[in-house]
């Protein structure tokens, strides 16, 4: 089973009869959203598997995120379980670019998109390397570190960063909400 992308223009106009599922952590999907889009972050889809089967069973899937790299991992997923899913090509940045309609809940606070987190990360960690590496010369490793890390994220488009960032408390979703959203969509 392969996965398919679908155009930003092409999505909003299948936004009807589509189930949108958002992979990015609570806080992006915070930060905006596509109208009707469930949030259930990539690493709790494992566990939303059956769910999303029933799911995909009614009607067509599809996967966002910011860029379209973890909707393509998380359509990869499931279609390693039989499970047919197509991604937003280029995510919602592409979909805000295009001033398509984002929605953003109430109250909600927003954080960083995860690239942002992760350019911000790593800036810092180089920099400090740097600039502490002039009085104790070992400390360069760090930044040797952080290069090495984002060489290896190019090549294999994955980002080990962006992993550990998603834990942090601002990211993480309360226990009830991945519940919820299950529940939504199974109802």
């Amino acid at each position: 089973m392969s996965t398919t992308a679908i155009a930003p223009d092409r999505a909003r106009a299948r936004l009807h009869e589509l189930t949108v599922i958002d992979v990015r952590t609570p806080g992006e999907y915070a930060s905006g959203h596509l109208p009707g889009a469930h949030n259930l972050p990539l690493d709790h889809l494992d566990a939303a598997l059956p769910t999303l089967r029933k799911v995909a069973a009614r009607g067509d899937l599809l996967v966002v995120c910011a860029s379209g790299a973890r909707s393509a991992q998380a359509c990869a997923v499931l279609a390693e379980h039989g499970i047919a899913a197509a991604t937003l090509t280029g995510g919602t940045t592409a979909w805000a670019r295009l001033g398509h309609d984002v929605h953003r809940p109430d109250g909600a606070r927003t954080t960083w998109a995860m690239e942002r987190q992760v350019r911000f990360t790593a800036g810092a960690l180089v920099l400090a390397g740097l600039l502490i590496g002039k009085r104790r010369p070992a400390a360069r490793a760090l930044s040797a570190g952080v290069a090495g890390g984002l060489v290896f994220s190019a090549l294999t488009d994955t980002c080990g960063m962006a992993r550990v960032l998603a834990k942090l408390p601002h990211n993480q979703p309360r226990a009830t909400d991945v519940r919820a959203t299950l529940d939504s969509l199974a109802g």
